[in-house]
Order: structure tokens, then sequence, then C-alpha cells
């Protein structure tokens, strides 16, 4: 396992991400098949300090991370079950 870069680390004001982050499940492990914003705040320190998984699961570990630290996952809870393909983000400047 590798600690996740930050340099290419997804906006948070991105939706499509936010709502693939609120669907995503974890794909192995004790909890696996868990909502990742359904796991133990302790489990997911756990791969802060011991480094996260590579690809797209470290990404969204690491962003899950950021967001349960400052005690914010309420916001994802409302996207569980929507389709990132429907979310409409604001163009780029």
């Amino acid at each position: 396992m590798k600690r996740a870069e930050r340099v290419g680390e997804p906006v948070l004001g991105d939706s499509q991400y936010l709502i693939r982050l609120a669907n995503a499940r974890m794909p192995f492990g004790r909890y696996a098949g868990s909502l990742l914003i359904d796991l133990p705040e302790a489990y997911v320190v756990w791969f802060c300090r011991k480094g996260y998984p590579e690809g797209e699961i470290g990404e969204l570990l690491s962003s899950l991370y950021a967001i349960k630290e400052n005690g914010l996952e309420g916001l994802l809870r409302p996207l569980v079950g929507r389709d990132p393909r429907l979310a409409k983000d604001r163009p780029s400047d």
C-alpha cells in the first residue's frame, strides 16, 4: 500500500465525484461490501496512518478521511443512491 498523492486529488466541489464517493463500497477486508461512508472512523484513520491503497479506492478513502475528520459525512448521506451521471456540475472558469 502506498500513501495517496494529494497532487491529483479531485476537487470536493465536483458533484459527480461526491456522488461516486457517497455510493462507493469497500471492495476488500472486514468491511467488504459496506458503503465507504459507513466505515468506522477508526478504520479510515488507520488507512491514513498506514497508507491508502493505490487507485481510485485510495483516492476515495483519502477524500473520505478529510470529510470525516471535519464532521461532514452528513453532507454525503443524501447522495446515497443517486446516479453520478445525472449530476450537473458548474462549468469551470
